[in-house]
């Protein structure tokens, strides 16, 4: 008897001594820091200036109570939440540049955090959110829900992205610096990413929906094909979605291939908002998922392309636009002149999502240039872009430049310019001109475990170079 238990707790032993399946390897993504690319003095101080100007438009724009961000400097406008996220990084950038000191942006980034830590999440109608997720818009005076706008998966995205960079930034001992980190954590950890996911059956099946509104519940779209939202995915990832895996199935499945130029072969979405959104926080220089992995070229080098086909776009100018060349370009979601200023045949709108991927896919293209547009592709292409920014200054000088640097839009050919400055614009110029000089907000997001989780979980990898890439 005893030599039969000695040999049954040999078994069970050696049994336990057996080794499992092994454990996929996480894959460690990094930040690469600036943009390998030689300035002149005269170039750092236009950058400086631009940097500068740009970022007045959060310190003066934000609720000095709650953080929030105002949607665009109209009096009437409310708050956006897209805006504050990049609000949140952009106070970061204001103290690294000696623009704001860095307790007075720990401060400003606390209060926001505080504002979407208190606010109010029910299903109700005027509630701030519901979920873990936001309204799009919310009223300056009162915080609550404006304009019975929808939940936005995307735009909570994008705040979370901020509140991403905050917990990072932020990581000194002082109390409010200590309380940004567990604010981060509880806002990060709170969201419901399975109430976003879109219904089996179609196109969208698994995707994260656009949005939700308590009258009509999810929005009948999710985000899928490429554009603006690839950082949701990686986000909803990183963050526990269950199904995401299923829902960047769908995302990759309406990808569109197109060669609009020779050489210029890439993943297209004609507004170039939607190549920079994404790159504004995840550092994409090398990565690849199983798609771009396939064709041969990463998302940064995919965003890159796109910026080049906008310029040959203006060169080309089909449609005969006023002020369309080479040292004038930038096609994306921006005001507009307006129906005002129609006359002949040529017909204006205002704001629209305009983007151009080249002759045969273009939206809503009506001659009219977002400066926005051109600067944040800076880390793309600084060899096109900076001599852009050098022209748009020399020929349309004060008529484009004020208080908060860039206004939004100008269109040459209706003798329109812009007075406005919208948010959502501004963020992203600013945080692109940082990113390519010191690489500060790439540095502070890559190395989230939720940014490292998600990337892993979908399968991203570091492209090794083969003659595929065209």
């Amino acid at each position: 008897m005893k030599k039969l238990y000695s040999l049954l707790l040999i078994l069970v032993f050696t049994a336990c001594e057996q080794p499992g399946p092994k454990q996929t390897e996480q894959a460690e993504f990094i930040s690469k820091g600036k943009i390998n690319y030689q300035l002149n003095p005269e170039d750092e101080r236009m950058l400086d200036s631009i940097q500068q100007k740009t970022f007045q438009f959060f310190l003066n724009e934000h609720h000095p109570e709650w953080g929030i961000v105002k949607d665009r400097i109209k009096e009437w406008a409310p708050a956006s939440i897209a805006a504050t996220g990049f609000g949140l990084a952009c106070f970061g950038i204001g103290a690294e540049r000696k623009l704001i000191t860095r307790e007075k942006a720990a401060q400003i980034t606390l209060n926001t955090l505080k504002f979407f830590m208190n606010s109010e999440q029910s299903n109700l109608a005027d509630a701030q959110g519901y979920k873990g997720f936001y309204y799009h818009f919310l009223r300056m005076d009162t915080g609550k829900r404006e304009w019975n706008c929808e939940l936005s998966s995307v735009d909570t995205g994008l705040l979370m992205m901020g509140v991403i960079f905050a917990r990072n930034y932020y990581d000194g001992d002082s109390e409010t610096e200590k309380q940004i980190r567990e604010l981060a954590a509880q806002l990060l950890g709170r969201i419901d990413w399975d109430f976003m996911e879109m219904p089996a059956g179609d196109k969208f099946a698994h995707s994260i929906s656009m949005g939700w509104d308590p009258d009509n519940g999810l929005h009948h779209m999710g985000w899928i094909g490429y554009n603006e939202a690839l950082f949701l995915y990686v986000l909803a990832a990183g963050s526990g979605m269950t199904n995401v895996e299923k829902g960047y199935e769908s995302w990759l499945r309406n990808y569109s291939w197109e060669t609009p130029y020779e050489g210029l072969s890439h993943v297209a979405f004609p507004p170039l908002f939607g190549h920079q959104f994404s790159q504004a926080f995840i550092d994409c220089r090398g990565l690849v998922d199983g798609y771009m992995k396939e064709k041969g070229i990463d998302y940064f080098e995919n965003s890159r392309r796109a910026t080049l086909v906008q310029q040959q776009y203006a060169i080309q100018n089909p449609h005969n636009w006023m002020g369309y060349d080479s040292l004038c370009w930038g096609v994306t979601a921006c005001d507009g002149p307006t129906d005002k200023y129609n006359f002949d045949d040529r017909k204006f709108i205002g704001y629209a999502g305009r983007g151009s991927s080249g002759p045969e896919n273009n939206y809503f293209d009506d001659g009219t240039i977002a400066p926005y547009g051109a600067i944040s592709s800076l880390p793309f292409a600084p060899e096109i872009v900076l001599p852009t920014i050098r022209a748009f200054n020399e020929r349309y000088s004060d008529k484009i430049w004020g208080d908060y640097g860039y206004y939004d839009a100008f269109n040459p050919t209706a003798g329109w310019f812009d007075d406005d400055y919208l948010g959502i614009d501004e963020g992203p110029l600013l945080i692109m001109v940082e990113n390519f000089r010191s690489g500060l907000v790439w540095n502070y997001v890559m190395k989230d475990k939720i940014i490292q989780d998600g990337l892993n979980r979908l399968g991203f990898t570091y492209l090794e170079k083969t003659d595929k890439s065209e």
